[in-house]
């Protein structure tokens, strides 16, 4: 029986693996869907590579930083417990690699490709697995210090602040880095809109990132004695709960409401443990809301040119969920309880700031020394023809 609930174990983790592997597919067409035509083959080549790239900083560095473990010995030690611990790494990774496809989707368009992967080696290698550590394997004292001050680690399941938050603050360091796209804004204070190039590309990476979100939370128990039905129907409600708030705000637009959804699963992923379903509902329909409301505001107030909405989304919305967690995880609420208020707000702002640090120190050490972004007449061009020499479509004006 031992064998089997390590060999389920294995199968178990394996197949969260995969479905948060399927969901940098949902990454690549929820930002092909919304660039214009020129820069689609740049947004399908960079998801992919980031994800090559992630693997390596990961494997050789970010894992054993965030958890102490590498795999510098023989394979037949590896392979002890039918593989779980290497199964285990792969399925945290696609937790990483998610960190630069997040970035990718606020910098698009007008971000050199060479130095991008450079920055996602730094970033998935050393600053990601840091507050990682922090969060999941109490590296540093921080769990044990908010426990014993406030009767409760800083909760986060599935990534609320330690995939989202931080992969969102990050982005909006690199958005700032950067600057907004050329003509996106004039000096009379005119805004150029930028439509979607592609509706049904955008709506499908939408719906490949909601299915297999449900890898990325319920798998989270990692175990299968540890699963749980409540994490997978919490999941749902708040997918619903920020479909419809993000339908309803955001006037039937569908860039709107295809990404309602996936405001509320990142929102529930800290709490989707310890949440009622309809606890779950609000959480998911409070940050359909944020997001309509912040991307609207971030847009055409204050001029910054985040193009897939990554910090309203990610940065705001996994903050919101892992604060949410202290809110309607506790027993009055309908909660299993085991959550403390001040220890999800210290948790949560401490990760924002380690990202937003991190994001600035990275990407400025990087414009400083190579550059970051496209020239204006390579931008102009696009992506696909600056850097790939190829377009998506065969007829460069058609297409444009």
């Amino acid at each position: 029986m031992e064998n089997l609930k390590v060999g389920s174990d294995a199968l178990f983790i394996l197949l969260g693996a995969i479905m948060v592997l399927a969901m940098h597919a949902g990454f690549a067409f929820l930002e092909l869907g919304t660039v214009r035509k020129k820069n689609q083959v740049n947004a399908l080549v960079k998801i992919l590579s980031d994800f090559a790239v992630s693997t390596l900083a990961y494997f050789f560095i970010g894992y054993s930083i965030a958890y102490g473990v590498n795999f510098f010995t023989g394979a037949e030690e590896l392979a002890q417990k039918n593989g779980y611990e290497l199964v285990k790494f792969f399925f945290l990774l696609t937790f990483a690699a998610a960190i630069p496809a997040i970035v990718s989707g606020g910098v698009a368009e007008r971000a050199r490709f060479n130095p991008m992967l450079a920055a996602t080696f730094v970033l998935v290698g050393f600053v990601y697995p840091f507050f990682e550590g922090i969060a999941w394997n109490h590296r540093f004292g921080v769990q044990d210090w908010l426990s014993a001050s406030f009767g409760a680690e800083f909760h986060d399941f599935a990534g609320s602040v330690v995939v989202h938050a931080v992969g969102g603050w990050i982005g909006l360091a690199a958005v700032l880095m950067l600057g907004a796209r050329h003509g996106r804004y004039s000096k009379e204070g005119r805004i150029s809109a930028h439509p979607p190039s592609s509706i049904p590309f955008l709506a499908l990476g939408a719906w490949v990132l909601t299915v297999g979100w449900f890898g990325f939370n319920v798998m989270s128990a990692q175990t299968i004695d540890k699963i749980s039905g409540l994490v997978a129907v919490n999941s749902l409600m708040a997918m619903v709960g920020g479909t419809l708030v993000a339908l309803w705000a955001g006037k039937n637009d569908p860039g709107f409401v295809h990404n309602g959804p996936l405001a509320g699963l990142v929102a529930v992923c800290a709490g989707s443990d310890v949440m009622h379903p309809i606890g779950a509902l609000v959480v998911g329909g409070v940050a359909g809301g944020l997001f309509v409301w912040m991307f609207t505001l971030t847009q055409n107030r204050w001029k910054i040119d985040d193009v897939l909405g990554v910090w309203p989304l990610h940065g705001l919305c996994g903050a919101w969920g892992g604060i949410a967690a202290g809110i309607f995880g506790l027993k009055a609420l309908g909660g299993v309880g085991g959550v403390s208020l001040a220890s999800q707000l210290i948790g949560t702002v401490m990760g924002m700031a380690i990202a937003l640090i991190g994001g600035l120190v990275v990407y400025g050490a990087m414009k400083m020394m190579v550059g970051i972004r496209l020239d204006k007449e390579e931008e102009f061009n696009g992506a696909d023809l600056s850097i790939h020499k190829i377009t998506a479509t065969p007829e460069r004006e058609s297409g444009w």
